[in-house]
């Protein structure tokens, strides 16, 4: 992987409408954006900007719901691509891992075989 991660690796490959989709659904997901939105029904509301039943506010939020669940699902479609890259670095990792355990037993097995046969021949010499 010539030394960056699996998430170095997902991190640059992001188009720029994904960063900024991941950007956007940040915000979305923080305490700004609900204080943005308190000030922002609240000057609706007591500025008359429009008589009730507020049908200018009720189209612009719904506009708003409809593109910000858009942006969270492909957010949501990248962590799920992000949790498969890591699962199958996962796996790689465990795999080379599982070779490297398998031979450190085989090492061991002929450790121990080689102190066994030297104990054989100390007895057998007296």
């Amino acid at each position: 992987m010539n030394g960056k991660s699996w998430h170095d690796w997902y991190v640059e490959e992001r188009s720029a409408g994904e960063r900024i989709a991941d950007r956007i659904t940040n915000f979305v997901g923080s305490w700004p954006f609900i204080y943005l939105h308190i000030v922002w029904f609240g000057v609706w509301l007591l500025l008359p900007v429009e008589p009730f039943p507020f049908g200018l506010l009720t189209a612009v939020v719904s506009l708003e719901a409809i593109l910000l669940s858009t942006f969270i699902m492909m957010s949501q479609n990248r962590q799920a691509e992000r949790d498969r890259r890591q699962a199958k670095a996962d796996y790689e990792t465990n795999l080379a891992a599982k070779v490297e355990i398998e031979d450190l037993q085989q090492r061991l097995v002929r450790i121990e075989n080689d102190k066994l046969d030297r104990i054989v021949k100390i007895l057998a010499e007296k």
